[in-house]
């Protein structure tokens, strides 16, 4: 990692700022207050353009009211899972005292009996690092995949918030790799997030149009012998709980029809919750109509 320069610092220093406000006040209200945030600033500030472009190449007819709607709740639940991150010590006793649910919750417990390896596959979706406390909680070893910052001082803070949850972690840029591999063969558990444009990944379906995305957590599954778990966690009406559940596991195959079942398990959540899922990034990257 680069050494932080003056603009990361004071770019960081800024998100500071905003965290240390909001933590001034109690839990719920903070929540709220975070949400009003995303909603009010956030979202008008540049998300809700992406958003917009995304939901018009994939939901062209959808009405005007609903994209609204829609750029409303993405900004809300982004903001209120970022200062969930950063509420370790309010949001994880939350989180460990929810209830794990789902045909896959027997095949977890099996593998975590035989000492086999999974990889629990999610996306930017709800607030994915409630289900990865509630399983720390519960004594899994979950170790998290996850895409460093180019910020370096941002990316400080997101590994220490991150470790909060649960350790090991493993940068995607490859410096992990040797780790994450040892780890799985130990029998670890691994989250991935498998929804996000992948350069030089499989052209596979994403909500009905072509997306770039990676195979990788399929080909560790097939390699490691490792259980591949769908999971989510859903934010709930009063925008505090969730909803866990994790799914039946994919069938082990090949690595291309192993991750379009994982691209239709996201697509389906997304259907069903079009408001939590991240749609500020851009998965259809490189497409003509995308």
């Amino acid at each position: 990692m680069t050494r932080p320069r003056l603009s990361h610092r004071l770019q960081d220093a800024a998100t500071g700022a905003v965290i240390a406000l909001a933590r001034l006040l109690p839990y719920r209200p903070r929540l709220a207050v975070m949400g009003w945030f995303g909603r009010a600033v956030l979202g008008p500030l540049g998300m809700n353009r992406r958003i917009r472009a995304n939901l018009r190449h994939v939901m062209p007819d959808l009405p005007p009211d609903q994209v609204r709607a829609i750029c409303r709740e993405v900004a809300d639940n982004f903001a209120r899972a970022f200062i969930e991150l950063h509420s370790p010590d309010d949001f994880l006793p939350r989180a460990a005292a929810l209830t794990l649910t789902g045909p896959g919750v027997a095949a977890l417990d099996q593998a975590r009996a035989q000492g086999r390896a999974v990889i629990l596959a999610s996306a930017h979706f709800g607030n994915y690092e409630a289900w990865r406390g509630h399983l720390a909680a519960q004594g899994h070893r979950i170790g998290a995949l996850y895409r460093p910052f180019s910020n370096p001082a941002a990316n400080e803070r997101y590994l220490r918030v991150l470790g909060a949850v649960s350790e090991p972690l493993f940068p995607s840029d490859g410096q992990g790799m040797g780790a994450m591999v040892r780890f799985l063969r130990g029998g670890g558990v691994l989250g991935v997030l498998t929804d996000i444009h992948q350069p030089g990944g499989e052209r596979l379906d994403f909500l009905g149009k072509p997306a770039t995305t990676a195979t990788s957590a399929a080909r560790l599954a097939l390699k490691y012998d490792a259980l591949l778990l769908p999971i989510y966690a859903t934010r709930g009406a009063d925008g505090l709980g969730f909803t866990l559940e994790i799914e039946a596991p994919v069938p082990a195959s090949d690595p291309l029809t192993m991750t379009q079942a994982l691209n239709d398990s996201i697509a389906a959540r997304i259907r069903a919750h079009p408001g939590q899922w991240f749609w500020a990034h851009r998965r259809w990257k490189g497409f003509p109509d995308g």
